[in-house]
């Protein structure tokens, strides 16, 4: 297997640049210096069954893609190697003459409509989906399915819990059947002895159902119980979700939750960026990475605009570009011929 350092001892690197923010003019002291670039393959691996396709360090700070990928990202207007493809010249470090076989030109088309602004309407998704999870947290203590559970008593429905205490009854002695045709409705038998065997309505506290018991044709029904299952399995899922996201989640990025803001400022600075560089594809027909109104972005990052506000301007934003690009004389697909015209001429470059 290949490794960043293999890349640099065998001069495998035909292309390197700074990328990220440090690209875009959005860098700040607490950055992170992302690097991208491109390399090929030493020969008895290409010609093998040895292909890697991307090279990478562990955080995916530095990420290489093997020239073929890397071409045929480009064929899929995937917008972090268009944006390589188009590093601004002080973010270059390395890159060789077989590099400049391939025109920024034959990947600039339509089909960046999609997979710039797409990406970021995507983003706007995600976004939400956060934001929900901020202002709405959930708590650390789970709840059980006897939270759940409801009683019908007297013609009354009152929750499972409330129904034991005003009755001093324990979970744990009640015994509970079918009733058939009926949902997730049981009937409720109550044991205050013991003696009966009933399994209760759950067993353990980590429980995912109820638990059904063998009932003496001659015990009364106390009452009937229902289950709402669907309620529980969607809060088991928003709890997964929510505190796997709490774990892995970087705090930095959520400082300004504690400011009033409850967004991952981060992530709509770059929806931002990215419905702006969409716009200039259509416009101006070229990729424009290194970005003219960093102090604005920087504003959304430091959380200083409100969260609807931020989403009632990206979707108006998302509407001018999709009628810029309506309006453009874009083509409407890559260049694939002259792409793989190159790639080839470059292959046959580098293994000569």
């Amino acid at each position: 297997m290949l490794t960043i350092q293999d890349l640099q001892d065998q001069n495998l690197i035909l292309f390197e640049a700074i990328s990220g923010s440090r690209a875009y003019g959005l860098a700040t002291p607490q950055s992170d210096t992302d690097i991208r670039g491109v390399f090929y393959l030493p020969q008895a691996d290409f010609y093998g069954l040895n292909y890697i396709p991307q090279v990478a360090n562990e955080t995916n700070d530095i990420v290489y893609y093997e020239l073929g990928r890397f071409v045929e990202l480009l064929l899929q207007s995937n917008p972090t190697v268009l944006e390589l493809l188009s590093s601004p010249p002080d973010c270059i470090r390395i890159k060789d003459p077989i590099m400049d076989l391939f025109n920024p030109s034959w990947f600039i088309s339509k089909a960046c409509h999609l997979s710039f602004a797409g990406y970021a309407l995507g983003q706007i998704k995600k976004a939400q989906g956060l934001n929900k999870k901020m202002v709405n947290p959930v708590e650390k203590v789970k709840k059980s399915v006897l939270d759940f559970c409801y009683v019908i008593d007297n013609g009354k429905s009152i929750a499972l819990q409330k129904w034991l205490i005003k009755h001093q009854f324990q979970q744990e002695n009640i015994g509970l059947a079918k009733v058939n045709h009926a949902k997730n409705t049981f009937s409720l038998f109550y044991d205050s002895t013991g003696h009966s065997g009933y399994h209760g309505v759950m067993q353990k506290e980590n429980a995912n159902s109820i638990c059904l018991s063998n009932i003496p044709s001659s015990a009364p029904v106390v009452a009937y119980l229902s289950f709402n299952q669907d309620g529980y399995s969607a809060y088991c899922k928003d709890y997964t979700e929510y505190w796997q996201w709490m774990e892995k989640r970087n705090p930095a990025r959520y400082a300004h939750q504690a400011q009033g803001q409850t967004y991952d400022t981060k992530n709509m600075m770059h929806t931002f960026r990215l419905l702006e560089m969409a716009r200039d594809i259509a416009w101006y027909g070229e990729i424009r990475v290194r970005r003219p109104n960093r102090e604005a972005l920087l504003a959304i990052k430091a959380g200083q605009f409100i969260y609807d506000d931020l989403l009632v301007r990206a979707e108006s934003l998302a509407g001018e570009v999709e009628r810029a690009f309506n309006q453009s004389n874009l083509s409407e697909q890559v260049n694939r011929n002259l792409a793989l015209q190159a790639l080839v001429e470059a292959r046959l470059s580098v293994y000569k």
